[in-house]
């Protein structure tokens, strides 16, 4: 790809800083606004592809709409002298990746931390009616004061436009961390996405996958067939409740996974008090919007989350509480409910005084 020193007439490109399977990132500088931001440039033969180019710029357009401490923000996309770009917040810091190749396994606490901000992240995404489908601690980027960000919702499609029975010519996501259904082709779901979570949360917390092959191919197949090694007999450090959760994650079918990231985020923070672990406290209250209109969580189906024995709760906490308050789904303000009861059994007492008074004013008749 010949560079292009500046998009729009409005980019200033300073220093690439990645590459992906699809696209180049560079440092930038908008010079309209004077501020920094990360663009993604589509290599050259996408670029050429107008099938790919048109279905890019539609889910770029439903991932700026998402607005979110753990996503990384959207600013703008377009097209210029050929070459399909998208305009990004510049987060400072490291991918997650890099920081599992110098430190090898996290600390479990340290671990919890960071997946839970994904999990509140990518849940967010998914109550707004987009699967990221691409989840690998490449795409999350960790900022020096340990704020988690999820990138690269450019492949993310619209749910939708998803048909139950649509197969995949090409597989989406990483051999690595796709889910099984990925791996078979299928249509992927914010059931995929969890899966995926769970193989980062995996390597977090073991320093390793929990498949290992020598091609794509062997790996979908050990993702559709093979059981992971539990992640407490590579760690021992680990909590049986944690390593319970993780085991349910990682299961074949998607129904017998947590369905969203809101329900597994939810989970894991019931392991220990969130004010314990380092790095901010993420939440699940955001409600999501497309232009003005909410996007219900009633979009996805719903099933009681199940928590693992062993789990100590929560105590005295500000996010179960929130949690406390989302888990109503009628949004019931009961202090209005009891006030209005009272006044109708106040109203009902005068029911025998009017009756008392009718009837002595109107005797009935002999």
């Amino acid at each position: 790809m010949q560079e292009t020193p500046l998009l729009n007439n409005r980019y200033q490109l300073e220093k690439s800083i990645g590459t992906g399977g699809m696209a180049l990132v560079y440092r930038a500088r908008d010079l309209m606004l004077e501020r920094n931001v990360a663009i993604k440039i589509l290599r050259e033969d996408f670029s050429a592809d107008p099938t790919f180019r048109e279905r890019f710029r539609q889910e770029a357009k439903a991932a700026a709409n998402l607005y979110h401490p753990n996503i990384v923000t959207i600013h703008d996309f377009g097209l210029d002298a050929g070459q399909f770009f998208i305009v990004m917040e510049n987060v400072p810091g490291k991918d997650l990746k890099s920081i599992l190749q110098q430190r090898g396994r996290i600390k479990w606490e340290e671990a919890l931390s960071l997946i839970v901000q994904a999990c509140a992240g990518v849940g967010y995404a998914h109550r707004a009616g987009l699967v990221h489908c691409d989840i690998k601690p490449h795409n999350m980027l960790v900022t020096p004061d340990m704020r988690l960000k999820v990138a690269d919702f450019g492949i993310a499609r619209a749910l939708a436009s998803i048909q139950p029975e649509e197969k995949a010519n090409v597989v989406w996501g990483s051999p690595q961390y796709f889910s099984p259904e990925q791996a078979s082709g299928g249509a992927p779901s914010p059931a995929s996405d969890v899966y995926s979570l769970g193989v980062v949360l995996y390597e977090m917390l073991t320093g390793r996958l929990p498949f290992i092959a020598t091609t794509a191919n062997e790996l979908a197949q050990m993702h559709r067939e093979a059981q992971p090694t539990p992640p407490r007999t590579l760690n021992p450090e680990i909590p049986e409740s944690l390593n319970q959760i993780l085991l349910k994650v990682l299961r074949k079918e998607p129904s017998a996974r947590y369905r969203t990231a809101d329900q597994l985020g939810r989970v894991l923070l019931t392991i220990t008090n969130p004010a314990d672990l380092p790095g901010p406290t993420a939440t699940f209250q955001d409600a999501p919007t497309i232009g003005s209109s909410p996007i219900s969580s009633a979009s996805f189906p719903v099933e009681p989350v199940i928590e693992p024995v062993g789990i100590r709760p929560i105590a005295d906490s500000k996010v179960l509480k929130t949690y406390q308050k989302d888990d109503n789904p009628l949004d019931i303000d009961w202090g209005t409910w009891i006030l209005g009861l009272f006044a109708l059994l106040a109203v009902g007492g005068l029911i025998p005084l009017w009756l008392w008074v009718y009837f002595t004013y109107n005797p009935p008749l002999p």
